[in-house]
């Protein structure tokens, strides 16, 4: 019960990750929108000052006196429409780019905001789950006080420390002579002993607490166990009589 309270809260972790990860991919994104907001601004006033420089070169052609000086401007004025194109192309990206960027940030607000609700959602359902598993556990603990009184206490302190190294789990069964807590084959007459039910008996294996589970397979090795244990006192009456034979004749 104590691990099943332990593990209530993964769900919440869980969850409450992916928030963590989507504010950081949001963070991230913002980030990105930013940078491109600025280089935005940085391209458009260089393009203002590109168109500046070509309308000024090109308000210089009708004071040109020579040759050289008109070869000379048409190659500022060339340079500068192409400087021009070149930055309107690259403002075009970046808008575009600032563009998907906003349209993504708005769907990552509104998936954070939904991840948000769950994580709270599942904090409600949390505090009920814990409460009602305490109830249980505390109900339990009332039920252990009143049989743990009449247990040997290094019965007790081996129980309780098989719950904890065992995931809780520290009564199995034996069935078909086989410990079903670490499936370990127990000789026939740990089985019959346990099958008695006179002692608590552990699995020599793993350690846990084992009770009889009927099934005829065991019956049957109970009685083979019986009889083997029939043949034994069998054997060792023929023995004394042997020996009070022996005697006798001397």
């Amino acid at each position: 019960m104590e691990k099943e309270i332990q593990e209530i809260p993964k769900s919440l972790a869980t969850k409450t990750e992916l928030l963590n990860r989507l504010k950081k991919s949001y963070m991230d994104k913002s980030g990105s929108h930013q940078a491109t907001t600025t280089r935005i601004e940085d391209i458009g006033q260089k393009l203002i000052d590109a168109e500046q420089e070509r309308e000024k070169s090109e308000g210089q052609m009708d004071i040109i006196k020579t040759q050289r000086e008109y070869e000379a401007l048409d190659k500022e004025i060339k340079d500068a429409t192409e400087k021009e194109q070149s930055l309107r192309k690259e403002l075009q990206r970046e808008q575009t780019s600032v563009e998907e960027l906003k349209s993504v940030l708005e769907k990552e607000e509104m998936m954070i905001s939904k991840q948000e609700e769950d994580v709270k959602e599942e904090q409600s359902k949390i505090k009920v789950k814990i409460k009602e598993k305490n109830t249980e556990l505390k109900k339990l603990q009332g039920e252990e006080k009143k049989i743990t009184p009449g247990l040997e206490e290094d019965i007790l302190f081996k129980f309780e420390r098989i719950i904890k190294s065992k995931s809780g789990i520290g009564i199995v069964s034996l069935t078909k002579g086989v410990c079903t807590g670490c499936y370990m084959i127990l000789p026939p007459h740990f089985v019959n002993t346990v099958r008695r039910g006179e002692h608590v008996e552990f699995c020599p294996y793993c350690s846990r607490i084992l009770f009889y589970q009927e099934d005829e397979e065991d019956e049957a090795l109970e009685t083979a166990v019986i009889d083997e244990e029939g043949d034994e006192e069998e054997e060792e009456e023929e023995e004394e009589e042997e020996a009070e034979d022996e005697e006798e004749e001397i």
